[in-house]
């Protein structure tokens, strides 16, 4: 959204209001548009980790206006993701060999190397539609579907909103509410919690010349091998979970440079929560893997966020400032700073540098590793997303508007993510190894709009 002294205020606010409530700034689109004709706005975005998952993501967006502000917007999106993930197991000064997530061949990790399953890969499949009109004077109303399929994971959802203006314009009041069931169908099964992975000390026993998309291997006619395949074959099949989410806010115009928004969210997920394919380690007081447990996490989680956004239009610019502070019952609490200055080249380009900083506290039941001296607790994780960590995003933007009217974009991107230690003491040898190893990622995203 770009705001200088030629802004529409109207448009202004209609976009500020969308951005408030997550979605698509429709009422935007279609004004800066030639109405009843469908407008389209294309992505391709690449995301890589250094030695971890890239992924590629392909969007397209379609927009009309059928007049009087009755607006429809569709959306597909694709994602192909591949590489190694982090499993939540430790390192150790000696090889370690793990099963694939069917348990159906196994791979093997590097002395002090963390592991890593890397025959990760996944697609993904997302449509959205959404439909947005007035319902009575300076009202709209928003009602959108969305659904999405992964090989493991089916999610849909619904969502409405709904928007004021008061103050003659200036101000908008605004409410939103979704609600998302997804199913969740692990490869292998979902794992009993804290439950032991079986582990072959010999990567012989499986022929690894056929991998499919998700590590799983070809049966070879072993004793050892059938045995534990069956312990696979036990597990439930899929799991489900349900998330409702409220949001409610306020949108203010300040001036005619400035515009400003704050909302509240309230989500609550319940069922499974679980990630099938995290491990945590137990090992001895010198640091020695003991066996390897499957992680458990409570079956409910509710989260509270706030959010404050400025714009403020210099004479050939715009600054744009946010802050979002966000805790949960499990007692993770965030903090993210982020801010981009938008420089008109000229009338037809941008350059816009962007800065995000991110501040996580850990999990109240996120662990690194179990002592096998200790009883095991009802939760445990060592999933580093659930751990403290501090990660920031520095990028830039250039994106022009051609001659015919239509428009391109391109940003570059570097992301860091830094865990760390939330108070463990590292007995033995882990003492000496990386336990919480840093994140690099390289962003590139190409936008065409026409």
């Amino acid at each position: 959204m770009q705001l200088n002294k030629n802004s529409n205020i109207a448009t202004t606010l209609a976009a500020a209001t969308c951005a408030l409530l997550g979605t698509t700034s429709l009422a935007t689109q279609a004004n800066d548009n030639n109405q009843n004709e469908w407008q389209f706005d294309t992505a391709i975005l690449y995301y890589g980790e250094v030695d971890r998952v890239s992924l590629i993501e392909g969007v397209v967006s379609a927009t009309k206006d059928f007049g009087d502000d009755h607006i429809f917007n569709g959306k597909v999106t694709f994602d192909g993701l591949t590489g190694a993930s982090g499993t939540g197991a430790v390192p150790q000064n000696e090889n370690q060999t793990f099963s694939r997530p069917s348990g159906k061949g196994g791979y093997s990790v590097a002395v002090g190397e963390t592991p890593l399953d890397d025959t990760f890969k996944d697609s993904r499949v997302q449509v959205n539609a959404q439909w947005t009109q007035p319902i009575a004077q300076d009202m709209r109303g928003s009602a959108g579907v969305h659904i999405s399929k992964e090989y493991d994971y089916l999610s849909m959802g619904i969502n409405a909103s709904i928007a004021r203006d008061i103050n003659k314009k200036n101000t908008t009041l605004s409410a939103g509410l979704s609600y998302q069931l997804d199913s969740i169908d692990p490869v292998g099964g979902t794992p009993d919690r804290l439950s032991s992975m079986s582990i072959l000390s010999d990567l012989s026993l499986y022929d690894d010349d056929d991998d499919d998309d998700h590590g799983n291997t070809d049966q070879v006619d072993n004793p050892e091998y059938t045995a534990h395949e069956l312990s696979y074959e036990q597990r439930e099949s899929s799991q489900d979970k349900d998330t409702v989410d409220v949001l409610i806010g306020i949108t203010q115009i300040i001036n005619r440079r400035t515009i400003m928004q704050f909302n509240y969210g309230l989500s609550i997920s319940d069922g499974y929560l679980n990630d099938p394919y995290k491990l945590i380690s137990v090992i001895s007081d010198q640091g020695v893997v003991q066996d390897t447990l499957f992680e458990s996490r409570p079956d409910s989680r509710t989260k509270h966020n706030m959010y404050w956004q400025t714009k403020y239009a210099m004479d050939n610019g715009v600054i744009d400032i946010s802050y979002r502070y966000a805790q949960d019952d499990w007692d993770i609490q965030s903090h993210t700073i982020e801010s981009r200055l938008r420089f008109e080249i000229s009338n037809e380009s941008y350059i816009q540098p962007h800065l995000r900083i991110y501040q996580q506290s850990a999990a109240e039941f996120y662990q690194p590793f179990l002592l096998n001296t200790s009883l095991l607790p009802s939760f445990a994780s060592a999933d580093y997303r659930l751990g403290e960590m501090d990660a920031i995003t520095l990028g830039i933007k250039y994106g022009s508007k051609m001659t015919n009217g239509n428009a391109w974009a391109v940003r570059v991107e570097y992301y860091q993510q830094d865990p760390k230690n939330a108070g463990f003491d590292a007995p033995g040898q882990l003492a000496e190894l990386d336990l919480y190893p840093s994140i690099k990622a390289l962003i590139v995203q190409f936008n065409y709009q026409f």
